[in-house]
């Protein structure tokens, strides 16, 4: 019994070799046959690119580079022209982040100019008579939005980093708004589907209707001319043209006209901020991130930490293994950004601990490869031991060692759906990123804590992660996407695509994505992800659940020898990589 016992596990040992022998053989083959022409093709330059979710911020922004402006003239001209053609999330009412990278200098800095929280904001403002948090006055009333920042953040860039001045990067915003350009299926699209929110207000009609009532359709000639004069006026006073007289006259009436909060004294003392990235490692490719109060950076390198010590290349792109692992460093660092990310001007954010390899080993420990954990048993974690869905993002870098990732959001879909009337642009309602009761989940199912509270004059807390890598002193990878809460895992899943799984950087962009965010406790996955990997994963104790397309990252990888590859994300039908 026992001789035949062996023999038959002799058997079963050389059917299993030569299957694997075949299976290799197979597998090398398929590789040969896809190295020999590429699925994914990036968009190829040696002197500059530019990576925008609309052709003609892309076209406006690279001309900026032949004619000899650098990456950061180029971004400001672009988060412009954007807030023209793409007013459902491009915008001059809502706020973001900036990295910007020199390697001449050797440095990567941070621009903030995130919305803040009005002075006349309070900490219960959309709770309802029974404690309960109020949607609708967080995401579609006057009082949802922040102070915005964008003008005065991109303003900043230019006049610290820049090479032109700020009326020559408004011109083809301008140019765009007053002469108009031709809409786009995704352009008619949206507005159609937003209908009930953005045509509350004669304003709104004003701003998305034609004069007689009717739907802008694709292949029409879109006109602003409201906005038109607040660009104009930008580009004529600087950023007092925006902060103070008649366009903050204009934004302080619609406050009024809505009982929001935003005052001129608001809008006289918003300031942008330059700051220090979160900076991490991975691979030996060193990663810059936005601080807080964007919880991106911290957090992608925390999830990268946890990552680092599991074989993710021999594992495989998007194996049930791969996956399994991802999702449960995910959601220890989304259980850890509910409890301790906020403004880092008014809570004390554990930041190195979070981002501490330290950490992310005690973190790893708990971990089971084979099994899912259950999030009900996942609390936020004790970093502090360790200390010593609708945005927009483009990616621009220049022949000169410059490279800049910038994200910038009004929140929703068309924001607020509230149109400054007079004005010609809409608000933000970044305020629902705030905790508007702790502990209750946000529109993005995103659970927040006492450091995320509302407090007067506060920035909120941000998924946004402009994100740059680096490999010897060298820029290497432009990242950053749109998405929610999807943010974080999109940027994340990109660079990982580059690194762990050596993919080239467009079809690193297209590869199906996934997200776990803690609660609720499960897996989320695009279409294009393996049934047998599913069957796997729900194997392993997760819950499954298949979601529309998440994010829409624009991407710039840069080769050893110099050669620029741009990645638009084909999620969103204008997105456009072009370079020179």
């Amino acid at each position: 019994m026992h001789k035949n016992n062996f023999l038959h596990l002799h058997i079963v040992k050389l059917a299993l070799l030569t299957l694997l022998i075949i299976c290799g053989t197979a597998a090398n083959i398929a590789a040969q046959a896809i190295l020999a022409g590429d699925r994914s093709i990036p968009v190829e330059a040696k002197n500059g690119m530019v990576v925008t979710s609309h052709t003609l911020a892309t076209q406006v922004a690279l001309e900026v580079l032949k004619n000899g402006g650098n990456a950061i003239d180029a971004a400001v001209t672009a988060g412009f022209a954007l807030a023209v053609t793409q007013p459902r999330s491009g915008n001059i009412g809502g706020g973001g982040f900036m990295l910007v990278s020199s390697e001449k200098k050797n440095e990567v800095v941070a621009i903030d100019y995130r919305e803040k929280a009005p002075a006349g904001a309070t900490r219960d403002m959309f709770l309802g008579p029974d404690g309960e948090a109020d949607p609708q006055l967080s995401r579609y009333s006057h009082i949802s939005s922040g102070v915005p920042g964008t003008v005065a953040g991109l303003a900043l860039a230019l006049e610290k980093y820049g090479t032109i001045s700020l009326a020559e990067a408004l011109a083809p915003a301008i140019q765009l708004a007053s002469k108009g350009f031709e809409v786009t299926p995704r352009f008619a699209k949206g507005v159609k589907s937003k209908e009930e929110m953005l045509f509350k207000h004669e304003a709104g009609k004003k701003k998305f209707l034609k004069t007689d009532g009717s739907f802008y359709e694709p292949g029409d000639i879109y006109i602003q001319p409201d906005l038109a004069k607040t660009l104009e006026r930008i580009a004529q006073k600087g950023t007092q043209g925006f902060y103070e007289g008649e366009t903050a006259d204009l934004i302080v009436a619609e406050m009024q006209r809505g009982k929001g909060l935003i005052t001129h004294e608001d809008l006289k003392n918003y300031q942008p901020q330059i700051s220090e990235p979160v900076q991490g490692t991975y691979r030996g490719y060193d990663i810059f991130s936005m601080s807080p109060p964007s919880s991106g950076g911290a957090h992608i390198i925390q999830i990268l930490n946890i990552l680092e010590a599991y074989p993710i290349g021999n594992l495989g792109h998007n194996s049930a293994a791969t996956i399994h692992l991802m999702a449960e460093a995910m959601t220890r660092a989304y259980a850890d950004r509910s409890k301790y990310l906020g403004d880092s001007d008014f809570v004390n954010v554990p930041l190195k601990g979070i981002t501490s390899k330290a950490y992310a080993a005690k973190l790893r420990a708990q971990i089971d490869p084979h099994f899912a954990s259950n999030s009900q048993n996942i609390l936020p974690g004790d970093p502090v031991g360790f200390e010593s869905n609708e945005t927009t993002h483009f990616s621009i870098v220049d022949k000169f060692g410059n490279a800049v990732a910038n994200t910038y959001t009004i929140n929703f879909s068309y924001g607020s759906g509230i149109v400054v009337a007079g004005a010609g642009f809409l608000l933000n309602n970044e305020m629902d990123d705030f905790s508007a009761k702790p502990g209750v989940p946000n529109a993005y199912g995103l659970i927040g804590g006492e450091a995320n509270k509302i407090e007067p004059h506060k920035r909120m807390l941000s998924s946004m992660s402009p994100t740059i890598v680096k490999k010897d002193g060298k820029n290497f990878l432009v990242a950053g996407s749109p998405g929610g809460s999807r943010i974080i895992t999109t940027t994340l899943q990109v660079i990982m695509n580059v690194i762990d799984h050596r993919l080239n950087v467009q079809a690193a962009v297209n590869a199906p994505r996934i997200h776990h965010q803690w609660l609720p406790d499960e897996i989320r996955i695009e279409e294009g992800i393996s049934p047998d990997t599913i069957r796997l994963l729900r194997g392993m104790g997760h819950t499954v659940s298949e979601k529309s397309s998440m994010g829409a990252i624009q991407s710039i990888m840069i080769g050893e020898d110099g050669t620029l590859y741009g990645g638009a994300d084909p999620r969103r039908s204008t997105s456009a990589a072009m370079g020179f």
